[in-house]
């Protein structure tokens, strides 16, 4: 004897159609694509607001923030109009990691390390 099978009915719970489940990953993914596209995906601001990146005067490696209208603490001076990094890694930040300045803020030959 064949038995006639009948499809079982979908049950769906109210509002979960297929386009309403895909919308938090389509969301997701809208975001993720905007903040590649605008460039603010991992980018790390050298200074928080409010603040300007300050150069060390005698070795590489020294930077610090100074408070807006503030003159820059001692020991450091003012990065060249234009030539200011802005985010941690720019080309600016890298370039002023190999050059020392002095008390004007002029670069200078870094001393030899023994």
């Amino acid at each position: 004897m064949q038995q006639n099978r009948r499809p079982r009915p979908s049950r769906r719970p109210a509002g979960a159609t297929p386009a309403r489940r895909a919308l938090p990953g389509l969301a997701a993914g809208t975001l993720a694509a905007a903040l590649l596209l605008t460039g603010c995906a991992g980018q790390e601001r050298v200074c928080g607001s409010g603040r300007y990146p300050v150069k060390a005067v005698g070795n590489t490696d020294g930077q610090d923030c100074a408070a807006d209208g503030q003159e820059p603490p001692q020991g450091y001076v003012r990065y060249p109009a234009g030539m200011v990094p802005e985010y941690v890694g720019d080309k600016w930040d890298r370039h002023w990691g190999t050059v020392v300045v002095d008390a004007e803020g002029r670069p200078v030959s870094p001393t030899p390390t023994p």
